[in-house]
């Protein structure tokens, strides 16, 4: 598996990218903010993650997805791992993470890679969502901010 950064002249992978966040308008958004990284297996793309600058030595990892095809095989925790080695390369000194209530093996994921709660942001995706999101028979509202010093 090989993960690179999506080309300028590459269309994103919006069905991957929905993923992890079912708002078009919102991955769109912050896309154009951030830099687009791809895990690819075989030329066919398994796996991507955004990262998005928020603040001076600050870098948050704001989508990371893997084809449901490809789940449950550790590239979920490889392109985490690799989003950390990134950040530490551009020279960033904290890398945050957001995920919902409901995202009960992501939080599990996020703390495995050294990340830590520092917050919640109640009612996060009941506010910026219109549609209700369910995960784990659980109704997704907030969103668990996590972040790791690099």
């Amino acid at each position: 598996m090989n993960i690179r950064s999506l080309k300028p002249s590459e269309d994103y992978p919006l069905d991957l990218l929905l993923l992890a966040d079912p708002s078009e308008e919102i991955v769109k958004e912050y896309i154009k903010r951030g830099e687009c990284f791809i895990a690819e297996d075989n030329n066919l793309i398994v796996g991507i993650y955004v990262l998005l600058p928020t603040r001076p030595e600050t870098i948050e990892l704001v989508n990371i997805a893997v084809s449901e095809d490809f789940q449950n095989r550790g590239i979920g925790r490889k392109l985490v791992k690799d989003a950390i080695k990134k950040a530490r390369s551009k020279g960033y000194k904290t890398i945050e993470i957001g995920t919902g209530n409901s995202s009960i093996a992501q939080l599990a994921l996020y703390q495995k890679c050294g990340f830590r709660m520092v917050g919640i942001d109640k009612d996060f995706f009941i506010r910026h969502y219109p549609e209700p999101i369910m995960e784990n028979d659980i109704q997704c509202q907030d969103m668990i901010r996590l972040s790791r010093d690099l």
